[in-house]
């Protein structure tokens, strides 16, 4: 799996990157940003559907409207409520009078407090009141063409893709990246839901994603068997970790981990504690307790 970093965001600009679909990327460049959240507009001449209108950013809304261009919105869609991707929803749609589509998160489980303090559980935006939910496998008209639903949790419960018609594109969202792999935090992340949905689209045909964030997921086929093969070392190498005597994550991560950007860390933590979670579910890892991000763990 070789990822693509390269990567010119042309903040503020409607850039055209497949007929009729532009992509105008936010500049709120970060870690797990990258170089910031791509926002779509998709449609013909006379109408257009608006995915992912992004951060809070008056400059960003601004461009956003640019690129619709007058044009009538039929919808505004979330692939998923994560605030880099939806903080600027509710304002588009109103703006745009347009609805609001996109699907709700799952509720918060009874272990919610195994990540206290999570940076990426406050980014979830739990405020969101959607004009119509979005099921997987319905077909809708938006934009002057069909729009599939592919649900596609494991980032987020909520996770979206969206596939254009007979195009071969999917609206990828955070769920497969060309520039990195997915961060999956529990509690609302979920691995085994995670690959369950790159396998759901390892069953597909598309040709090309469009994602979130970074470029185009080029020979999308070739790069998500590479990012199972990924996963599956990952897990392979904390099985190896708790098999040697680590007991604990930030053990794991240290030895896993030796080169990571230590704005990250606490990153790599949420995601051994997901790949933890898993292998525990599958009665292969035993946790004192309930797993959590301070557990203690051994293998079975």
């Amino acid at each position: 799996m070789d990822l693509a970093r390269e990567f010119d965001p042309a903040h503020g600009a409607a850039v055209a990157v497949e007929p009729g679909i532009l992509r105008v990327t936010a500049s709120n460049l970060s870690p797990y940003t990258f170089k910031g959240t791509n926002s779509y507009v998709v449609g013909d001449a006379a109408r257009c559907l608006l995915i992912d209108p992004g951060p809070d950013d008056p400059a960003h809304f601004d461009a956003l409207v640019g690129a619709v261009g007058g044009r009538a919105v039929d919808a505004v869609l979330l692939t998923h409520s994560h605030r880099d991707h939806s903080a600027l929803a509710a304002r588009a749609a109103k703006a745009l009078s347009a609805p609001l589509l996109g699907a709700p998160l799952s509720p918060p489980p009874d272990s919610a407090s195994l990540v206290p303090g999570s940076e990426l559980d406050e980014a979830i935006d739990r405020g969101l009141a959607f004009d119509r939910i979005l099921t997987d496998g319905e077909r809708l008209t938006l934009g002057g063409m069909p729009v599939e639903i592919v649900a596609t949790p494991g980032h987020a419960s909520d996770h979206l893709a969206f596939a254009l018609g007979d195009t071969g594109i999917l609206l990828s969202g955070d769920h497969v990246m060309a520039w990195s792999t997915t961060i999956v935090a529990p509690p609302d992340g979920a691995m085994s839901d995670y690959m369950a949905s790159l396998d759901r689209l390892l069953r597909r045909s598309d040709r090309r994603y469009l994602p979130g964030h970074g470029g185009p997921v080029e020979r999308p086929a070739a790069f998500v068997r590479g990012l199972v093969q990924h996963r599956r070392m990952r897990e392979a190498a904390i099985l190896s970790r708790l098999a040697a005597g680590d007991e604990t994550i930030p053990e794991i991560v240290s030895a896993i981990y030796r080169d990571i950007d230590p704005r990250l860390a606490g990153a790599a933590g949420l995601s051994v504690l997901a790949h933890l979670v898993a292998l525990v579910e599958a009665g292969r890892v035993l946790c004192e307790g309930p797993a959590a991000i301070d557990g203690r763990y051994r293998t079975v």
